[in-house]
């Protein structure tokens, strides 16, 4: 054992003896010195080592542990004091803890009393912005090319139709001036709309809309005091909101299933197949639809420092001409069916309604309560609630198709397309008794709706056909539909009392004693404790929705004889170049309030405007036959450049980073088919 104490010994200290010789080896260079010189003084001689030495200290074995003795400390006494004032101190103190009501931690000596001041308010985080920018576009093109026949028929150019649209998008501007509004997030941007939208109704209430310049005006009406709960149907005020089920047409596509026959009658068939041709070149249907239903910031009681602005309006247009021809020999027949025009509806309604509370009632006679206590929840800025809708159409469904009866069923189905857009959106926002505005409120409800079409069709016969056919190039729809209902105070809104204003400033001093006059306000009666908002810049409650349905649905049809008479005996020629149908559905649902109360301190600007208009063109344009030349795309695909250079004039023309919608290619992969 003692071998072994004597090695743990020399195990601790070998370190140290290491360290030392790194440590020379790490020397890379010695001091450089001079010696002593041969005049210099002589050094004595060092003593001889002696083994002659001795020590007190008494030798022990290593015993590894640690002893601690703690250090000596002195208390030092203050000056005697008089115990007599020590007394009359402590009942100063303790009357001055009684006066603040500050419970006592401990009993000691007087000099631990410590006065804290009043404490400040606690604060919460309020509710942050929402908003929402949603754009849906669809674009379609399905412009086909049919012949039945093995004769030779040219293509159509339908370039016009595109260009006629363009000019009735034009016309329609008068209609909807606040089309051009454009997006944003911002106080000042949305202060900008405000403005031109209150501009443009104090013109209209002036001198009046403007009227349109062209085209015959089914209705041109405008009103900057619509009625609330009454409906507008171009222009006139009616009592029933009309049915969309009973204006759709029938398009003949996408039937309910029949149920089975439970009857145990055959349902074999033994006569031959029958003898018709069924063609439906229109029967497209474009639908937009959006919703909105916001809360924003629940409160029974609101109160905002600032102004007050509270727009509503509604715009509606549309513009379709349906001026089609028919060959003589198929009107003489009877069976056309062109007579079934066009049916073109715009319909707004504005409502405003209060939120009814719970009716329940105790019917126990109690004295009334009051608050007496508050939470405080702060947002330091501006707050927004902003509901940005866009909705596009873009569809074209000009088909070119020479048809004949084959001795069979024969269906043709070019058109038939549909597209549609859905948004909706509800936004639920926190609840508060009472909700202070220390700016302005900008509180703006907008909806534009633009419908067009151009259906202008041909539908022609060939010498030696049927006139027996069923003609329908008619049975449209146009359909805007938009409703702005708004729930909050029914009454005038009410001065601003004084102890709002305390309020507002009890709030900002942090000042956690809530001011009297909110225990007396009768619209916080029931309530033991208040959960209070303030809100320290402005605050803007914008919906904005845009649609737009653009329809292009120019056919050309001809009707040939077939050169197989015995196989035709009495066919059925049915021909649909309508039955389209374009709606526009909007709903905004606007939660302003949910009590009965609402104090201003500014102004009051609070406007609604509603624009309806429907125009009817006319128009006589006749197709022409499709150019024969390449387009510039596939010129610039198929030239070869002469690297010399030459009298070409053909141009390169690179499209390859135009990522626009205006160039978007078409959906229908069947372009053209040739039968």
């Amino acid at each position: 054992m003692h071998i072994e104490k004597i090695s743990e010994i020399i195990a601790h200290f070998i370190g140290l003896f290491e360290m030392t010789t790194d440590e020379m080896r790490l020397r890379t260079n010695y001091a450089e010195g001079a010696g002593p010189g041969a005049d210099g003084p002589a050094l004595p001689d060092q003593d001889a080592f002696t083994a002659a030495f001795s020590s007190d200290l008494q030798l022990k074995d290593y015993d590894p542990g640690i002893i601690y003795k703690s250090g000596s400390y002195d208390i030092e006494f203050g000056p005697a004091r008089h115990f007599g004032r020590v007394f009359e101190e402590s009942l100063e103190k303790l009357a001055a803890i009684a006066g603040k009501d500050i419970p006592l931690p401990h009993f000691g000596d007087p000099t631990d009393i410590v006065l804290t001041d009043e404490p400040e308010l606690t604060v919460f985080a309020g509710p942050g912005s929402a908003i929402s920018h949603v754009l849906q576009v669809n674009v379609l093109y399905d412009d086909d090319y049919l012949d039945m026949t093995d004769g030779v028929h040219p293509l159509r150019d339908t370039s016009f139709v595109i260009e006629r649209l363009a000019d009735f998008s034009t016309e329609a501007e008068i209609f909807t001036p606040f089309a051009s509004l454009h997006r944003t997030d911002t106080y000042d941007g949305a202060l900008k709309i405000a403005e031109d939208l209150e501009s443009y109704i104090q013109n209209s209430k002036d001198s009046g809309p403007a009227s349109p310049s062209s085209g015959d005006a089914t209705h041109d009406f405008s009103t900057t005091a619509p009625k609330n709960d009454t409906v507008y149907v171009n222009g006139e005020e009616t009592t029933d909101i009309p049915v969309l089920d009973d204006f759709l047409p029938d398009r003949g596509l996408a039937k309910f299933q029949e149920e089975p026959d439970d009857s145990s009658t055959s349902v074999e068939q033994t006569d031959p197949s029958g003898n018709s041709l069924d063609v439906t070149a229109g029967a497209n249907l474009l639908v937009n639809v959006a919703s909105v239903i916001n809360t924003g910031v629940i409160a029974s009681v609101t109160a905002v420092m600032g102004n007050y602005h509270q727009i509503d309006a509604i715009s509606q247009a549309f513009v379709y001409s349906d001026n089609d021809e028919i060959a003589s020999t198929l009107q003489s027949s009877g069976h056309s069916a062109d007579d079934a025009g066009t049916v073109a509806k715009n319909i707004a309604l504005f409502e405003h309604s209060t939120f009814e509370a719970s009716s329940h009632a105790d019917n126990d006679a109690v004295e009334p309560t009051f608050p007496n206590s508050w939470r405080v929840s702060v947002i330091d800025g501006d707050v927004s609630f902003v509901q940005w809708i866009e909705q596009y159409h873009f569809v074209t469904d000009n088909d070119t198709m020479t048809v004949t009866t084959s001795g069979s069923e024969a269906t043709v189905l070019t058109g038939g397309n549909t597209s549609i857009n859905f948004s909706s959106f509800f936004g639920m926002g926190m609840q508060y008794d009472l909700v202070i505005i220390g700016g302005n409120v900008l509180d703006i409800n907008s909806i534009t709706q633009i419908s067009l079409l151009y259906d202008n069709d041909w539908v022609r016969a060939e010498d030696g056909v049927d006139p027996g056919a069923d003609i329908q190039t008619g049975n449209n729809l146009l359909w805007n539909f938009a409703s702005i209902h708004n729930v909050g105070t029914d009454s005038p809104f009410a001065a601003m009392p004084d102890y709002m204003a305390a309020t507002q400033k009890a709030i900002e001093d942090r000042d956690p004693n809530m001011p009297e006059g909110l225990s007396f306000d009768m619209n916080f009666q029931g309530y033991a404790g208040l959960n209070v908002l303030y809100i320290t810049g402005n605050l803007y409650d914008m919906t904005i929705i845009k649609q737009v349905s653009i329809l292009g649905d120019s056919d050309d049809v001809t009707l040939a004889a077939s050169t197989i008479l015995e196989n035709n005996p009495d066919a059925t020629v049915t021909i649909d170049t309508g039955s389209n149908a374009v709606v526009n559905i909007a709903e905004i649902v606007d939660y302003d309030s949910f009590g009965q109360t609402t104090y201003l301190a500014g102004q009051l600007y609070s406007d609604a405007i509603l624009i309806q208009g429907g125009l009817v063109e006319h128009d006589t344009t006749q197709p022409q036959p499709a150019d024969d030349r390449l387009a510039n795309e596939v010129i610039a695909f198929l030239d070869n450049d002469d690297p010399a250079g030459g009298n070409c004039a053909d141009g390169v023309i690179n499209a390859g980073n135009d990522f626009s919608w205006s160039s978007t290619h078409p959906a229908d992969v069947m372009q053209a088919m040739v039968a």
